[in-house]
């Protein structure tokens, strides 16, 4: 893998492929670059693709102290972009990658990105009285207080539950009848240190990136879970109302992950929305 360094010295891990116009893809919480790999051979030819294992993330341990916040992770891209002298940039963010984005247009805003694409992600993972567009649309702080302390003691099987025990009835079914793909998940899961990733989602309940949505002022593309293991449609829906002219795709039956169960339905409409004027 390719590296560059933050601007507090750590050590962030990338792979870069292809040649053309650029683009960024930031996988989801626990996930790493490999996330994308399915779709390289139809954006390289014609795309700079730069995918990332944010700090913390990807099984590399962190060799400075500072805590891997979303805020931090912002810096990060905003420290990739001033390295490799990217503009006119297509970025693309699935869940983690997603908040990631917003906590960067919100501080450096659009002037760098043509367009932006997220997948499956409230603007605000915790609920209350007055927002239900959140985690199962009731994951209150006093469930994300219990969510934490069960990090603490099993992180993978709390990870795996965390999806599992949400909206998608498949998922929940899945979880309890085990499967080759859940146990190796689970293994990866292990696998990794759990304080950074802790830590990162614990900054991830903390945010609030509602009032974000409305200084995107470039093209963005949605994409949604018919059968988000976390979201209702409703949340899709408020985030396209947010966002000035954003295009709203839904794949009905799909999970938190609708780019990986439709994957030839997501480069072509990622490689449509890049290409339309």
């Amino acid at each position: 893998m390719m590296h560059f360094l933050a601007d507090d010295g750590e050590v962030i891990h990338l792979q870069v492929s292809g040649n053309g116009s650029p683009i960024i893809m930031l996988h989801g919480w626990t996930a790493s670059h490999r996330e994308w790999s399915p779709f390289l051979d139809q954006l390289t030819p014609h795309h700079r693709v730069f995918r990332w294992d944010a700090r913390g993330h990807g099984g590399h341990r962190l060799t400075r102290d500072t805590v891997p916040t979303v805020q931090r992770m912002a810096q990060d891209l905003h420290n990739l972009i001033d390295h490799y002298h990217l503009d006119n940039l297509v970025a693309v963010g699935h869940s983690l990658g997603a908040l990631t984005l917003w906590q960067y247009i919100k501080e450096h805003g659009c002037g760098k990105l043509r367009k932006v694409c997220f997948l499956d992600q409230s603007p605000k993972l915790l609920t209350d009285s007055e927002w239900l567009n959140g985690i199962y649309g009731d994951f209150d702080h006093d469930r994300s207080a219990a969510f934490l302390n069960h990090l603490q003691t099993d992180f993978a099987e709390s990870v795996l539950r965390l999806g599992a025990m949400g909206l998608n009835t498949r998922a929940r079914e899945k979880y309890h009848q085990g499967s080759r793909g859940l146990d190796k998940a689970r293994q990866w899961l292990k696998d990794q240190d759990p304080a950074p990733l802790i830590a990162c989602w614990e900054s991830l309940t903390e945010a609030d990136y509602r009032a974000t949505l409305d200084k995107i002022d470039i093209p963005a593309l949605l994409v949604y879970g018919g059968a988000s293991n976390y979201y209702r449609s409703e949340t899709a829906h408020y985030v396209q109302n947010r966002i000035a002219n954003a295009v709203l795709h839904v794949y009905e039956g799909t999970d938190h992950s609708p780019h990986q169960w439709e994957r030839e339905r997501f480069v072509r409409d990622l490689l449509d929305f890049i290409d339309s004027p």
